[in-house]
Parts: C-alpha cells; structure tokens; sequence
C-alpha cells in the first residue's frame, strides 16, 4: 500500500508543471513578455509587428508586416501594411500610444554575410497605417561594415519620447560613450523630426 502512495505522489508531482505548474507559470510569463515587445494598442486598435518569409525566395527575403487586429474598440477595423523586406530574420519590437505607434526591425539589404544591419524606425499613424517618420540607425567599424543587431523600443513617461535600446558592432555616427550597447533617446518622436542622442554603453 505504502508503494502505491508514494508512486502516485511521484505522477502528481511529475503532472504538475504540464496542469500549470511552476514552470507553465514560468513559460507564460516568457510568452507574455515577448508579445509585448511586439504587440501595442493606440486609440482603440490593437497593432500587431510580425515578420514573415516571402514565398519563393532564395536567399530567403522576410517582408515585415504591421497589423491592426479588428474589434469593437477600433474604429477603423483590421488592416496590414508591409514596412519593408530584409535579407536577414529580422528583430523586431513596436510601442504605441494615443499619439501613434513606432516600429523598429532590423534591415539587411543584401544576402551577403558581410553586408551592414541597421535598424529602421517607422511612426506609423494609426488610422491610415501610413508611414509618418521614417529614420534609421546604423553602425560603421574602421574596416568592415557595422551592425546594429536589436532596437527594442519604449515610450518614456512624458508620452512623447521614444527611446531604442540595442545591441551593436561599431560606432554609432554622433554617439557619445563606447561599448557594444547603446540607448537612442527621440524627444517628441511622434511630432517632429528631431536626431537622437546616443549613448554607447
């Protein structure tokens, strides 16, 4: 008898991670976080930045796709906009608010393993899906092109600044400090054209 109990602890212990357990938990609460790097809602619409490979392609081409997902809160209904094509599998991240939304993915332009990676930005408006600001970020070393590999982005608490954090391989042009790291700060993103300061960590 005592073996059956401890051999039907052992099962129920073994379960409990797959009924939502500790480690379901822990595998939703990744899930969760990496669809808010991508995922934003402005004036009622929620938006939506994916990457998809476009068929027929090789080397393989992604096309990076903005989706506005149809509900009872957003007045205009669904829509898709395609930003742009890459040579690479891009990284990708979205913020929104009541102004707009900003988008950030990686760009290679050529198939090449030496080519350059920046990272595009796109302030999109919300109800047209149009391209309101375009700008980009880019890297140079002294003898090869640079990289600039993520721009994950945040909308600071004023509700007006946009900031880009990342990864990167070479310097910066305008950026003050040194390191593999950097942090874009755009005051009034939605509303002006004004350059970032960048802060290499």
């Amino acid at each position: 008898m005592r073996t059956v109990k401890l051999a039907t602890s052992l099962v129920v212990a073994l379960l409990m991670p797959a009924c939502g357990g500790p480690a379901a938990e822990e595998s939703l609460d990744a899930a969760t976080s990496s669809a808010a790097l991508t995922s934003g809602t402005s004036r009622g619409c929620t938006f939506t930045l994916s990457s998809r490979q476009k068929p027929g392609t090789l080397p393989p081409l992604y096309e990076v796709v903005v989706t506005r997902e149809a509900s009872s809160t957003c007045a205009w209904g669904g829509g898709s906009v395609v930003l742009g094509t890459t040579y690479n599998s891009p990284t990708l991240s979205l913020a929104a608010n009541e102004l707009g939304v900003a988008t950030s993915f990686t760009y290679k332009g050529t198939p090449s393993g030496s080519a350059a990676i920046f990272l595009y930005i796109r302030h999109l408006a919300p109800d047209t899906l149009s391209i309101v600001r375009s700008t980009s970020i880019g890297a140079m070393n002294s003898y090869y092109a640079g990289y600039v590999y993520s721009g994950d982005l945040s909308i600071l608490a004023d509700g007006t600044t946009l900031e880009a954090r990342g990864t990167k391989s070479g310097t910066i042009p305008g950026e003050t400090g040194s390191g593999s790291n950097y942090v874009a700060t755009y005051p009034d993103f939605f509303t002006s054209t004004t350059p970032p300061t960048i802060v290499a960590y």
